[in-house]
């Protein structure tokens, strides 16, 4: 049996980390909303029915993220996380390409060009539903532009709180791994993007064998460029090309709100297929009204402003029930600010 991690830290030090960077992707996130209220082409007749959140409590959601990740750190679960701007020239660069591209987003925005991509994208191996640009991003998931942009999006779009909420999901395994053995574990990350959940799961599980996922041959290619992982397949994740009851656990991270309601169980009915018997999946998304009311409004203009088409659904979708379909159970969950994360096993 292996031994329990022993991550030394000093919660100060963690703590001064996120601080610089939080302020630095809150700044880029500022300037980019500050170019579309210059652009003013929010959604037309936009009316949230939702009641602000109480003063200050979305701050504290915020701030809890950091606080979760920090704890599971200390208390050994996983080391501390290097999400932080390391390289300053690179940062730099991320910053003023994000606010850049960022007035290019606000014109796609303004003129409803949510799938500039479907004229630049043509084959079978990329679904209708998947040839958007989404959030009205420029390239969609087709470009290296893209691929190497998409982080510092996200950090900025939630002010640098991205890899906390979503290190839940990694929580949870961690969790339920602690006193196993990891040495010839098969774990994949299913829609693995540009790498950055794959790279926490390296650091936490260094002896097992991980295989990333995902339909974009570009974002792979920056997968293995943040994370170090080869081991690397292109294909959708409804036919994965992983065989029968072959993982010992799969990761699937802000997949399911950007799938149409059809594709979901069929994505579902996969992942249950290539776990072994006792397999984990560790699931995160989007958190949902019902996980925490006073977040509703954000809930409800995020897919408005960001070109969400299958967001709407999902908010109603019961995914517990969605999993137990197909042979998952509920063995426990979690939630940070706007991300919420729940273990399955396969029975």
């Amino acid at each position: 049996m292996s031994p329990k991690p022993a991550f030394a830290l000093d919660r100060s030090v963690q703590a001064f980390a996120d601080t610089v960077k939080a302020a630095w992707w809150g700044a880029a996130g500022l300037a980019a909303r500050s170019i579309a209220r210059t652009g003013r082409s929010g959604p037309t007749g936009l009316a949230p029915s939702a009641e602000p959140a109480p003063e200050g409590f979305v701050r504290h959601a915020w701030f809890e993220a950091f606080e979760k990740d920090r704890r599971d750190v200390a208390d050994g679960l996983y080391p501390p996380a290097n999400d932080a701007p390391a390289n300053p020239v690179r940062a730099v660069a991320d910053f003023l390409d994000l606010v850049r591209d960022a007035r290019e987003v606000e014109r796609r925005r303004a003129r409803g060009g949510a799938a500039d991509v479907r004229q630049e994208t043509v084959g079978a191996a990329y679904p209708a539903y998947y040839r958007q640009n989404f959030h009205f991003q420029t390239g969609g998931w087709f470009t290296e532009e893209s691929a190497r942009r998409y982080e510092a999006q996200v950090e900025a779009l939630f002010s640098g709180a991205a890899g906390a909420m979503r290190r839940r999901a990694l929580s949870l395994l961690a969790m339920a791994w602690r006193d196993h053995d990891h040495r010839d574990l098969l774990i994949a990350d299913i829609a693995c993007g540009s790498g950055a959940f794959l790279k926490d799961l390296r650091r936490t599980f260094p002896r097992a064998r991980l295989i990333g996922v995902d339909l974009s041959a570009v974002y792979l290619e920056e997968a293995h460029r943040v994370s170090g992982i080869a081991e690397l397949l292109q294909a959708r994740a409804e036919h994965l090309p992983i065989a029968d009851t072959s993982l010992d656990a799969a990761t699937c991270v802000y997949l399911f709100h950007e799938l149409p309601k059809k594709v979901r169980p069929l994505i579902a009915r996969e992942l249950a297929r290539v776990l072994k018997p006792g397999g984990l999946l560790a699931f995160a998304d989007s958190i949902q009204p019902e996980d925490e009311p006073r977040l509703e409004r954000l809930l409800q203009v995020f897919p408005a402003y960001f070109h969400e088409p299958y967001y709407a659904d999902y908010a109603t979708t019961d995914i517990p029930a969605l999993f137990a379909e197909v042979g998952l159970a509920e063995r426990a969950r979690d939630q940070a600010f706007l991300t919420k994360s729940i273990l399955f096993e396969k029975i």
